[in-house]
């Protein structure tokens, strides 16, 4: 797990709700338990903030980091869409993009993961298609000084010829295959975890069940009942993770909110 990642997860799943600031202490201290050292989340946070996704502040209990409105609005989308609490509809249109790829791999493989994040799928070099629009889409190709033209389009075929457009933008059936992949991996470490595992241990192991879940937000781009196959993996995985992640939810809240007030206690432990 790398140290940017987890810090995305961590401001994401429980710190955007408190706020989406915390003191450097309590970073630290809230990704030991995935064994991510003090040096690489300092580092992470560095790098974050370059990127505009971190700024700086100064708390009571010390220096601290705060999200950016650019990090707010991207990680509401993903809690949206981790947690589903929004409904998937499909009004039979499609979100056509037709842009100038960049010349360097490194641009286009960073352009790939922000389009695919968004939800869109690639029919050529040039060409990528969604089954809803991305409010940041044109934000984020106007950053990377992408020309590019959007269309909303209709098939001919209706439905039928849909699924076709769909098919050719993602492979389904590796993505199912993920699905099916993540429940045999996660259903072990998750049978570990008991009442009688300490509040820590629950954090960790929820930690990595959305760490791994998040990873389908550049896979799945969460395609309308219509236009899926029949037993859909992704449904049954769904329903493992939510139930688990609300299991191990209280838990996992409890050693948050020690690690914030200890970092508290320690400020004002110094300052008497």
């Amino acid at each position: 797990m790398q140290a940017r990642s987890a810090l995305f997860d961590l401001y994401g799943d429980h710190l955007r709700p408190r706020g989406g600031r915390a003191p450097v202490a309590a970073l630290v201290k809230l990704l030991a338990p995935l064994g991510i050292a003090p040096p690489a989340v300092r580092t992470a946070v560095s790098r974050m903030v370059r990127q505009g996704w971190l700024e700086p502040l100064r708390l009571i209990s010390g220096p601290g980091y705060s999200i950016t409105p650019k990090a707010a609005r991207r990680l509401d989308e993903a809690a949206s869409r981790i947690y589903r609490t929004g409904r998937v509809t499909w009004d039979g249109r499609f979100d056509l993009l037709v842009l100038e790829a960049p010349g360097s791999r490194r641009d286009r493989q960073r352009l790939a993961a922000n389009l695919s994040f968004l939800g869109y799928g690639t029919l050529d070099e040039q060409t990528w298609v969604a089954t809803r629009p991305a409010e940041d889409v044109d934000l984020i190709l106007a950053e990377a000084g992408i020309r590019f033209e959007r269309f909303t389009a209709a098939h001919f075929s209706g439905t039928p010829g849909a699924m076709g457009v769909v098919r050719r933008a993602w492979n389904l059936t590796e993505i199912g295959r993920a699905y099916e992949q993540f429940v045999a991996d996660q259903r072990p470490l998750l049978s570990a975890v008991t009442v009688r595992s300490s509040d820590e241990e629950a954090y960790a192991t929820r930690f990595r069940l959305v760490h791994a879940w998040r990873t389908f937000l550049f896979r799945d781009p969460q395609l309308p009942p219509a236009l899926l196959p029949e037993r859909w993996p992704g449904t049954a995985a769904a329903s493992f993770f939510d139930r688990h992640a609300a299991r191990l939810r209280p838990a996992a809240d409890r050693y948050v909110e020690q690690c914030l007030d200890a970092g508290n206690r320690l400020v004002r432990q110094k300052g008497r």
